[in-house]
């Protein structure tokens, strides 16, 4: 495995014109195939969670599943005083007449009158799932511009769950296209700074694209396995841009230093052979850490944590094989033209002293980095605490942190369908929520479960936190048995869900749970929102579990260092966990509503934390991969611990910085949208990165190593017997116990330094 990216890069580099067009063919076949197959969506029995979706599930065995509902509301219009009884119940009749007569309607109910007598509305059930009815909406909203435009002294207008959800998607799919447009000119510009070379600069970003390209076509193959919950282009655009820019930054910066170390002594091939055997081995190793953590999602039992990990997962190996294959051959044929025209110029290379001030400078270490390594190097117990202490402080508002599913009061009020939906519920309060009760028996206890269900009803009548709205229904074969009792709170409203629990609690246990023989079960709006954020905590804790084995797994089997492993694990819970309580500290407080642009729920969305933690957990290893690849090297040419430590940092320090930026800015754009859970997830991520990379990596991480010394590597012997006894001679070779040996490669051969450890 660790000899793969060098033989790939081999042949790659031997081959360049074969390598890029059959990369390029790859990205194309991907696409062609992917969208001449097309793509398997998620169900509505895919959804499905706790107590909620057991009911659903009793409900659909009788053909009683929830239904998707359209509502035509009816009102004045602005300032043109009162409703026109008549003209509203003219335009009543209009709508349900066209509504029955298409094919899409299931049903269309009489009109019904508001009790303030200020709106008219129609409900209009669609045929087939739930998840379907968004792609027959168009008649309908059609028939309903109809109307309006038929009646202009009225406002007529439409909304629903599905209006509701098609009006989100379309504007999250122009939000994203705007952090697209935010994104791609910010990385742009950050790699001519680091590279100063327009062909540099456009390389990662060139790659990054295609490899997205490519896994949208082969996320749409994986689909029918692991079927798409419709977040899937999102991630593979969130981490595809990611991972795709830091794998390419990796190794084009080695590359870089070793042309600047050889030069001109050796061939660009030679150059970038030496490449893949350092940052090409670090890039897959990285690359097998995201996947690994991504792949932990599976264990959420949810369709749309196995549609995030399914997507990540597919793009960073996209992104790890156009590292391992197109990216060499594109190096050596740059370096081949800079060859050739250096020649034509009849330039003479002239002599590079590789010293240690001009390594940091080739890896672009800045002031910053190299004060805070040198308060480390100085003060290492003290910056280690000032470090933690920082941290744990970041991390203390965690201790407050409540996690809530983000419902439609939550979506953005500039989208017509919204201004409806709260026009609607300020007229007709009992639609904002319903609590669905399910029951299931022998068909000879239909009149038995139904006396039971209408005593439950008569009970919820008087309970103040429910409309008093009840409605039962049986299927037709009398096995199972639905009532509707109405909610006239939203489902994020204290009320809502104290009404979930009486009837939970109370109400079902007195009255169907005193029937033998009996199944239940509770649905409906609010019972879905609290039951799924439930879900996520209780598997929390076994995907965090999860993470910490494969972080620590993957820092053992690349460095054979359990040490460094519990490092790992420490480093990314305290990273977690301070990006977590940022989170909290201005999401659930109102400070920040006017710079960010939201308004604050109290909460954290159900699915952040746990995507937070997954995320961050894999990206993250590329860091440290590629921060203590760098050590690890130093202290196999036989630098002391001490030394190592901080030429690898500072040697890394530009690389890590310049991704850092990278990842914060994509990141970062996602905070501007105006859907809440990608907003928070987008600051989260973009806080992660951030304090991953400037606090995790050069103070904390450096200040521990330098603490452990030698022992960080336990139980490698191999290292510690380098450690111990190694010094460096004057000629710039490293004298061993057994002899003296070059740890670069022979000048011209492009082999690579001797493994070591």
């Amino acid at each position: 495995m660790t000899k793969l990216p060098l033989r790939v890069a081999r042949w790659s580099a031997g081959h360049p014109w074969r390598a890029i067009a059959g990369w390029f063919l790859f990205v194309a076949l991907c696409l062609g195939v992917g969208m001449a197959v097309g793509g398997h969506a998620a169900t509505s029995e895919d959804f499905r969670i706790g107590e909620a979706g057991r009911a659903e599930s009793l409900a659909a065995a009788g053909g009683l599943e929830q239904r998707a509902v359209e509502r035509v509301l009816i009102t004045a219009r602005p300032g043109g005083g009162p409703l026109d009884r008549h003209a509203a119940a003219a335009a009543a009749l209009d709508v349900v007449h066209r509504m029955k007569a298409l094919p899409e309607v299931d049903a269309v109910s009489a009109p019904v009158r508001s009790a303030d007598r200020t709106a008219v509305r129609v409900d209009v059930t669609l045929k087939g799932p739930e998840l379907d009815a968004e792609n027959h909406l168009a008649p309908l909203r059609a028939e309903t511009a109809r109307v309006q435009a038929a009646r202009p002294g009225l406002r007529i207008e439409q909304t629903g769950g599905t209006s509701i959800g098609k009006a989100v998607d379309g504007l999250r799919d122009r939000d994203l296209s705007k952090t697209e447009l935010i994104a791609l000119p910010i990385t742009l510009v950050t790699m001519l700074l680091v590279f100063a070379s327009v062909a540099m600069a456009l390389m990662p970003l060139l790659l990054a694209v295609s490899s997205i390209v490519a896994a949208v076509g082969l996320s749409l193959l994986a689909s029918h396995a692991f079927p798409d919950s419709g977040v899937g282009v999102n991630i593979i655009l969130l981490i595809g841009m990611a991972v795709g820019v830091d794998y390419t930054l990796f190794y084009l910066k080695r590359e870089r230093e070793e042309r600047a170390r050889a030069d001109g002594a050796l061939s660009p091939r030679a150059v970038v052979e030496l490449a893949a055997a350092t940052s090409g081995r670090a890039v897959l190793v990285s690359g097998l850490a995201v996947m690994v953590s991504s792949a932990t999602l599976y264990l959420a039992d949810d369709v749309i944590f196995s549609s995030i990990a399914t997507a990540a997962i597919v793009v960073t190996l996209v992104a790890v094989a156009s590292s391992m294959t197109v990216l060499p051959a594109l190096l050596a044929k740059l370096g081949a033209r800079a060859e050739r025209r250096r020649a034509r110029r009849g330039d003479r290379p002239t002599r590079f002293a590789w010293t240690a001030r001009t390594r940091r400078t080739a890896s672009g270490g800045g002031p910053v980095t190299s004060a805070l390594l040198r308060a480390t190097g100085r003060h290492p117990v003290a910056t280690l605490a000032a470090g933690v202490v920082a941290m744990l402080a970041l991390a203390a508002p965690l201790l407050g942190l409540n996690l809530t599913d983000m419902g439609p009061e939550t979506y953005p009020r500039s989208l017509p369908a919204m201004q409806a939906f709260d026009r609607l519920n300020r007229a007709f309060p009992e639609l904002k929520a319903t609590n669905r009760i399910v029951v299931r028996a022998d068909a000879g206890r239909r009149d038995e479960v139904t006396a039971a269900l209408r005593d439950l009803a008569a009970r919820a009548e008087s309970d103040p936190d429910m409309a008093g709205t009840a409605r039962l229904r049986t299927s037709p074969d009398g096995r199972v048995s639905l009532l509707e009792l109405a909610v006239p709170h939203y489902v994020s409203d204290k009320a809502a869900l104290r009404s979930l629990e009486t009837v939970r609690k109370r109400l079902l246990p007195d009255t169907v749970g005193r029937l033998p023989g009996v199944e239940a079960a509770v649905t409906g709006d609010v019972a879905r929102y609290a039951d799924y954020p439930e879900h996520q905590k209780r598997k929390l804790p076994l995907i965090i579990g999860a993470l910490l084995a494969a972080t620590f797994a993957m820092t053992v089997w690349a460095f054979r260092s359990v040490v460094l492993g519990l490092v790992g694990m420490l480093l990314n819970l305290l990273s977690a966990g301070a990006s977590l309580g940022l989170l909290v500290l201005v999401f659930q407080g109102r400070w920040a509503e006017g710079p960010l642009a939201f308004h604050s729920t109290g909460s954290v969305g159900s699915r952040v934390p746990l995507l937070l933690f997954v995320i961050l957990f894999g990206l993250s290893m590329d860091y440290q991969v590629f921060v203590i690849s760098r050590i690890r090297e130093a202290a196999a040419r036989g630098v002391p611990a001490r030394q190592a430590v901080l030429d690898g940092i500072g040697g890394s320090a530009g690389v890590v910085t310049s991704a850092a930026f990278v990842m914060v800015t994509v990141f970062a754009s996602f905070v501007p949208l105006h859907i809440m859970e990608m907003k928070q997830m987008g600051f989260s991520l973009a806080a992660a990165v951030l304090l991953d990379a400037f606090v995790i990596r050069v103070v904390i991480l450096p200040a521990l190593m330098l603490l452990l010394g030698d022992a960080v590597w336990w139980p490698s012997r191999s290292m510690r017997r380098t450690q111990g006894g190694t010094h460096r001679t004057q000629d710039g070779t490293h004298r061993t116990q057994g002899g003296t040996r070059r740890t670069q490669g022979e000048a011209g051969t492009g082999r690579p330094p001797a493994k070591v450890g």
